[in-house]
């Protein structure tokens, strides 16, 4: 099934021409269960990795045989799903009381290679917005399932650039680490859904006027629907309960929903490649290449949620039943505060990335 962000409430370059100089596409991944193969694009699906070509490894020392077994995060998660609209069986709870954190395998040495989660698979033919070196069409993403590297203590992320066309025997099984530092490090299979739309800058980032003209239009807009709700309510008595519960589920259904730039109008929520970077914990930080200097924009943005609260609007149209569970938190990875993006340089893809976190 395809999936399909719902127009935006409104056409907010025809409100404000001034943000066609600010905006963007991004490729809107909307990552679902399944079972994709090596020659798909997947979060956390088998990748197209060559036999005789080895696979990458997380040499930092930091302790490597404490914390989650990975099967163990996968073994939770299945029974968590299988159960689901019911109390677990009494296996299922021994199997579930039978899985703590520990040192697993006190034998694994803290500077042992180890194998690195493999987290995605990206083919540009799938998805526009990937922008990598030259005649390189796919892109595979690992980390280090383990928040200890380098002096923020975060995750260490690898990105392999390759040409598909090169690969001849794949790589079976596939290597894995034993052991993740964190369940939220772990990202459930899932194949995607490409889906390009237009973003448009961050509101911080924008010129000051034209800041000044989006805040006044917000609360011009709040104020409007403060009066409409007071002009709408319904009246004050009743002849029976169940006529006031109407009178009120009537009343909020026929309100207009609050739109926001930054929460509808701005950056898509959820895993995508491309776009802009949302600085909504922190204050804006440029990324510049290490190497060149030149601007490092989001190449992949990785997020908690496909969507929240705020930002409802970008939820999928085929999603809005309700029926998949896991609609707006399909992959179960929490890095950081919620939201992790990898940057890579503009002018060339193969300098060393950067990443950032909200």
């Amino acid at each position: 099934m395809t999936r399909a962000t719902p127009p935006r409430p409104l056409d907010v370059e025809a409100v404000f021409p001034a943000l066609a100089a600010h905006r963007r596409t991004t490729t809107r991944l909307h990552p679902r269960h399944g079972s994709p193969g090596t020659q798909d694009s997947s979060v956390a699906g088998p990748l197209l990795w060559p036999a005789d070509e080895p696979w990458p490894v997380c040499t930092a020392v930091h302790p490597k045989g404490t914390g989650h077994l990975l099967s163990d995060v996968r073994l939770s998660r299945r029974i968590l799903e299988d159960s689901r609209g019911r109390e677990y069986t009494a296996e299922e709870q021994r199997l579930i009381d039978g899985m703590t954190a520990g040192n697993h395998l006190p034998e694994l040495r803290d500077d042992a290679p180890l194998p690195m989660l493999a987290v995605a698979q990206l083919y540009a033919h799938e998805i526009p917005d990937l922008v990598g070196p030259e005649d390189h069409d796919l892109l595979q993403v690992f980390w280090c399932p383990f928040e200890v590297h380098g002096t923020d203590r975060t995750i260490d992320v690898v990105l392999k650039w390759r040409r598909s066309t090169d690969v001849g025997a794949v790589l079976m099984p596939q290597p894995e680490p034993p052991v993740v530092g964190r369940k939220e490090c772990v990202p459930n299979m899932c194949v995607v859904h490409p889906e390009r739309v237009v973003e448009h800058e961050y509101l911080g980032l924008l010129e000051e006027e034209l800041q000044e003209e989006i805040d006044e239009w917000e609360e011009a807009r709040l104020d409007e629907d403060d009066a409409d709700e007071y002009n709408s309510a319904p009246p004050a008595s009743y002849a029976t309960y169940e006529e006031y519960e109407e009178a009120m589920a009537a009343a909020e259904a026929a309100e207009p929903e609050e739109i926001n730039y930054m929460s509808d109008l701005s950056i898509a929520p959820g895993w995508k490649v491309g776009g802009f970077a949302s600085w909504h914990l922190t204050d804006p930080a440029p990324v510049g290449c290490e190497v060149c200097g030149a601007a490092m924009p989001p190449l992949l943005t990785v997020n908690m949620w496909e969507c929240d609260g705020a930002s409802r609007s970008w939820l999928p149209i085929e999603d809005r039943d309700g029926q998949d569970p896991y609609a707006t938190n399909p992959t179960e990875v929490y890095l950081g505060r919620g939201l992790m993006r990898v940057h890579t340089c503009l002018t060339d893809p193969a300098h060393p990335h950067r990443l950032s976190f909200q």
